[in-house]
């Protein structure tokens, strides 16, 4: 017994001593100076976030900010003001060119822009028949110039007229496609819903009748 026990004080020792050893090597490599090195550029890289060592991932905000808002389109300068005489020239050549009663383009450039050759819409439609560029492009045209606006414009009229000619309120559906394009008319077969398109056809139709005009004198039955 008595053996017993000064093998196992012998062998408590030994682990208390090993312990002591290694705490002891344990607290000199925390405190060294490389560690704590370490430690200061840690503590600095978790304050700036950089939790990588990629790019840090930017927030919602700023990765909504790199995205470009598409430049407005320029406003055409130096358009050329007619007065109400040289304008209604202009109407009356390309009615009679293009087949299309006068007094229906006149209607629509007075719904349009009340014959005013450098109105610009806020949505970039320019001068007498608010033509948009794209269209304007489609049929040869600079919308800026006025004789080639009323053109373009009473062309695409005509090609509206020959779309409609067959239809129930062939005329309405003119203007409706005009002021809201062919594709909504096609799908609400008619006039569509909108208040602006209706507001826009009735405006047209009463520009028709102080005119001169009516659905018979546009080629069309009503």
């Amino acid at each position: 017994m008595k053996l017993a026990r000064i093998a196992l004080f012998l062998g408590c020792s030994a682990l208390a001593v090993t312990f002591a050893v290694q705490s002891n090597l344990l607290r000199t490599h925390l405190e060294s100076p490389r560690l704590a090195e370490f430690s200061r550029l840690r503590s600095t890289l978790d304050h700036l976030k950089f939790f990588s060592l990629g790019h840090p991932t930017p927030p919602a905000d700023a990765a909504l900010a790199d995205i470009e808002a598409p430049e407005p389109k320029p406003i055409p300068a130096n358009i050329p003001l007619l007065s109400k005489a040289e304008t209604l020239l202009l109407i009356g050549a390309a009615a009679e060119k293009h087949n299309v009663p006068a007094a229906f383009v006149k209607s629509i450039v007075a719904a349009e822009s009340n014959f005013n050759c450098a109105a610009i819409s806020p949505r970039g439609a320019i001068g007498l028949m608010q033509l948009m560029p794209e269209t304007a492009q489609q049929f040869g045209a600079d919308p800026a110039i006025p004789e080639q606006n009323i053109d373009a414009g009473t062309r695409y009229l005509r090609w509206l007229m020959n779309r409609y000619q067959n239809s129930r309120s062939s005329i309405k559906r003119v203007i409706a496609a005009y002021n809201a394009g062919p594709g909504n008319v096609v799908r609400y077969h008619g006039i569509p819903p909108f208040r602006e398109t209706r507001s826009y056809v009735t405006r047209v139709m009463g520009f028709l009748k102080q005119f001169g005009g009516s659905p018979k004198h546009t080629g069309f039955g009503g």
